[in-house]
Formats: structure tokens, sequence, C-alpha cells
């Protein structure tokens, strides 16, 4: 992909977003030059999503000694709470199952609530669950996980 064709690709997306920010739910209008079809779409803007997140969340585990679920519970609903439209075009919008559990597995296994070794399926559940509880409730401490899990991922 050439530089004219990524920021055509990014002026694309960010064309979408303003145009939902009215009404994320509402049907989307895009470039079908640029994105063939409306999970294509999709797939990028989600790709969006979780280079910011996963920015994000490795600097704030890097900057704080709190509990990894705080601290990934934190970081979503901050980035969430910036770029609303976004997340809620991905919330209305986005069935790819594949995306969906890249970010759940992502969440599980940042936060310690998962570990590579264990099936990815499984891990993809324990990341829905918990992004459940991101989006739902206050932001706690899971009982029997310790406070200052190693940093990494």
């Amino acid at each position: 992909m050439s530089w004219t064709d990524y920021y055509r690709r990014r002026d694309a997306l960010d064309a979408v977003l303003r145009a939902a920010a009215g009404n994320p739910a509402a049907p989307l209008t895009f470039d079908r030059d640029l994105f063939a079809t409306e999970d294509d779409l999709l797939l990028a803007l989600h790709y969006r999503w979780m280079r910011q997140l996963t920015g994000r969340l490795g600097t704030a585990l890097e900057d704080s000694d709190d509990d990894r679920v705080e601290t990934v519970t934190r970081t979503w609903r901050a980035l969430a709470a910036e770029q609303p439209v976004l997340r809620a075009v991905l919330d209305a919008h986005l069935t790819v199952p594949e995306a969906l559990e890249r970010e759940q597995r992502l969440l599980a296994l940042t936060a310690g609530l998962a570990d590579l070794s264990e099936p990815g399926e499984d891990v993809a559940g324990v990341g829905a669950a918990f992004l459940g509880l991101i989006r739902t409730g206050p932001a706690a401490v899971v009982p029997g996980r310790r406070r200052g899990l190693a940093k990494s991922a």
C-alpha cells in the first residue's frame, strides 16, 4: 500500500465515523473503491481500535502499579470514552467472529485472566465475560488474582 492509499483509506474511515456520529447504528456509507464490503470497512475500523487499545494497554501497564484487571478496565473505558463513535459503530455493526475474539483474547491475556497455554476459544470466552464486566460494572479486582502480576502480556 502506498502512502497515497494509506491516506485515502484513513480519510475514508474518518468520513465514515463523521457520518455515523449522529446514529452509529444506522447503515454505513463508505467508498466501495477502497472497501469492497462492509466487513472490510469494519475490519479496518476494528484494526484502528485495536492499534490504539494495544498501545494504550502497553503504556498503562508499564506506568501503573495497580492490579492488571483494574488497569485494563480503566484503559479500555478511557479509550471508549475518547472514541465513542468508533466504539459505537463497532458495537452496532461488527460481527466478524475472528475480530471480536481477537479483542477478547487481548483483554483476557493482558489482564492476566488467561494464559497463552490455554485453548484460544477458552481465552476468548474469558475475554468475552471480562469485556461484559468492563462495559457494565465498576472496576474491581477479580478474586484470586494477585496485585503486581508481571507487566508483560
